[in-house]
């Protein structure tokens, strides 16, 4: 395969072939968007006896989904792609339900569960439609997200008895 003709991106694969891989990145990046803004909402409202647990925790987790939807974003830059940046896109193309005035502890933990268990099964899908078209590093960035989002799944759900 020729890397210097119009039929392949910047790293040598199929145009054709990533603008589906785009289009599914940038939904990804639109749920990501929403869950990072459900969870900064978790942790500025939360209260109760868990406050001191759960506030941190929260933290955590946006901080580290920051960094995803930075690496996500860089990743639809690379195949040649355009990442979606404004809330109207986010709200159109996103997996997960904005989640709003939750401030009881436990059923923030519960829509981190559930909106984790949403982003898993979407990457999962995108892993899938990432490895058939060879894109190997989409693939290994998702793999690598839901690896970690499981045990998160796990800790969480954990909490919750």
């Amino acid at each position: 395969m020729s890397h210097t003709n119009n039929d392949t991106n910047q790293i040598g694969l199929e145009t054709a072939d990533m603008s589906g891989i785009i289009t599914k990145l940038n939904g990804l990046l639109s749920s990501y968007h929403t869950f990072y803004i459900n969870v900064r909402g978790y942790h500025w409202n939360v209260k109760g006896e868990h406050f001191f647990s759960l506030h941190p925790k929260f933290e955590e987790l946006y901080t580290e989904l920051q960094l995803q939807i930075d690496e996500i974003a860089e990743r639809i830059l690379t195949l040649g792609g355009t990442p979606l940046h404004a809330y109207s896109d986010f709200a159109q193309y996103t997996t997960i339900k904005e989640d709003k005035n939750v401030k009881d502890g436990k059923t923030c933990v519960k829509g981190i569960v559930t909106g984790l268990q949403t982003l898993i099964e979407e990457q999962r899908d995108v892993s899938a439609a990432a490895q058939e078209a060879e894109d190997q590093g989409t693939a290994d960035l998702v793999d690598e997200y839901v690896q970690l989002q499981e045990k998160h799944v796990w800790m969480y759900n954990a909490f919750l008895g």
